[in-house]
């Protein structure tokens, strides 16, 4: 595996392409956000949804960045990190959204991805990072739990329990 972070260009494009086609083929909402908020057609204003220096009410400035295999030459997966938290990201959503595209799970990537985007985090001045995710999504806590990450807690957010987990750097 030689992943590294990157961000989205003219460059990537068929890579995207290729990864997007599959996730959206399956059905399952996109984790994170902000990679399925725009249409991924539409190249150049998908390129510029990702950014969110000035964000809209209600959202904080993010980064997104996606993983990508050099060995492989595909995109396995991407993070959002927000460069801060806003009282709705403190009980769920965090400073790091994740994911990883259904063809690419179970080998590693998602641990590998959030080391990454810590090593981002500490760019930023950020100290300490929350996670979160949903109970029964066991790969995703163990991916935290293998990056330091150290359950605060567990809530209820619309019927789902979400646990909380915090990582210092």
């Amino acid at each position: 595996m030689d992943l590294q972070l990157v961000k989205m260009s003219e460059k990537f494009k068929p890579q995207l392409l290729d990864m997007m086609d599959e996730w959206t083929k399956t059905g399952e909402n996109i984790i994170p956000w902000a990679i399925r908020k725009v249409d991924y057609h539409d190249f150049d204003a998908y390129l510029k949804s990702l950014e969110e220096s000035e964000p809209k009410e209600g959202y904080v400035p993010a980064s997104t960045f996606f993983a990508y295999d050099r060995e492989r030459d595909i995109l396995v997966g991407a993070v959002d990190i927000r460069h801060f938290l806003n009282e709705a990201l403190l009980l769920d959503g965090g400073h790091i959204g994740d994911g990883v595209r259904p063809s690419e799970r179970r080998k590693g990537y998602a641990t590998e991805m959030i080391a990454l985007a810590l090593d981002e985090c500490r760019k930023l001045g950020i100290e300490k990072v929350l996670m979160v995710c949903n109970q029964e999504n066991t790969g995703s806590a163990k991916s935290i739990r293998n990056n330091g990450g150290v359950l605060e807690n567990e809530i209820n957010v619309e019927g789902e329990t979400v646990q909380r987990y915090w990582i210092q750097l």
